[in-house]
């Protein structure tokens, strides 16, 4: 099985930048005005998972909530770490979590739209 999340945004260069510079995503694929939508899927080559980020004319009619979480786990301390340190370097803002799991066992960022991602510390 193979998982692709899939969002709706304003800020997709911004969002492309933030996935591959701070995250180490890489751009696996795009696209241009298919059905009015551009596109790009990002994730890491050789996953079974990706996401992919649209824009279009129409805005998104979402907002993110306190426990819609996109939560991962570097394999390594080094890994997060870098993964960290980047994100500051880039002023990414971190927040607390609403479930105290979270701010025990990871970091919350922002990413550009405002939704939180939980980087879950190594042990």
């Amino acid at each position: 099985m193979r998982l692709r999340v899939a969002r709706h945004t304003t800020s997709l260069e911004q969002i492309i930048s933030f996935y591959q510079d701070v995250l180490g995503f890489r751009q696996l694929g795009s696209f241009q005005d298919h059905s009015h939508y551009d596109g790009v899927f990002l994730g890491l080559p050789g996953e079974n998972w990706h996401l992919e980020f649209t824009v279009s004319d129409e805005p998104p009619k979402h907002q993110p909530d306190e426990d819609d979480l996109l939560v991962l786990y570097p394999e390594t301390k080094e890994v997060f770490a870098k993964m960290l340190q980047k994100a500051r370097r880039a002023g990414t803002p971190e927040v607390k979590a609403k479930n105290p799991y979270w701010n025990e066992h990871g970091i919350t960022l922002l990413d550009p739209d405002g939704f939180r991602l939980v980087l879950v510390m190594v042990i």
